[in-house]
């Protein structure tokens, strides 16, 4: 039976299976329908060679349920069988359920806040006042170590800008500063190649 044409209503297991007997020898395959034919006698197989799994639709809820419990980590071939079910049972309706929502907790961003949270107030900013007095005390050209070198970590150290007519190269005529000259970078030489 292919799975588009199996009915909703069926209640499906999957085996696991360790060895691929059940797949390529005919009489390990008979031997294993006829475990789950005791429970229903019209349960179709589904066999996936690649994946080690066969699907089992049963057209009985209870045959199904009562074939898990019995088989389920049972010896089969000298391997265990595992079986786990394909879907869950939804009485009355055909269509597949949202997931629990035990675990939506882990979706990133949130959809909301929880319930009693509150946004935490923005602290007030910190002004180091003895930082500021050594810095307005400090001349053009001179230094303050904030703090000091370690082995293993770089000192932080302040330095003091000089002033702006220090710093230009000289003022015009009319008492405006120059403008540095800009110095632009030279194209490097264009050598041809060909492209195959």
């Amino acid at each position: 039976m292919h799975l588009k044409t199996m009915k909703c209503d069926h209640l499906c297991l999957i085996a696991s299976l360790e060895s691929q007997e059940v797949f390529v020898k005919p009489d390990a395959r008979a031997s294993f329908e006829a475990l789950f034919r005791s429970f229903d006698g019209s349960v179709s197989f589904q066999f996936f060679k690649s994946f080690r799994r066969v699907r089992i639709n049963f057209t009985d809820a209870m045959a199904a349920a009562e074939a898990r419990v019995r088989l389920h980590k049972s010896d089969f071939n000298g391997k265990e069988l595992r079986l786990y079910y394909a879907q869950s049972v939804h009485i009355g309706s055909p269509r597949l359920e949202p997931p629990k929502p035990d675990k939506q907790f882990l979706i990133s961003p949130p959809a909301s806040p929880p319930i009693g949270w509150e946004p935490a107030p923005d602290a007030k900013p910190v002004i180091n006042y003895d930082l500021l007095c050594a810095i307005s005390k400090l001349g053009p050209g001179e230094k303050y170590e904030l703090h000091t070198g370690t082995p293993t970590t770089p000192s932080v150290v302040v330095h003091v800008c000089e002033s702006d007519q220090d710093s230009s190269g000289g003022e015009e005529e009319d008492g405006r500063r120059a403008r540095p000259k800009i110095i632009q970078t030279r194209r490097p030489e264009f050598a041809p190649t060909v492209l195959q």
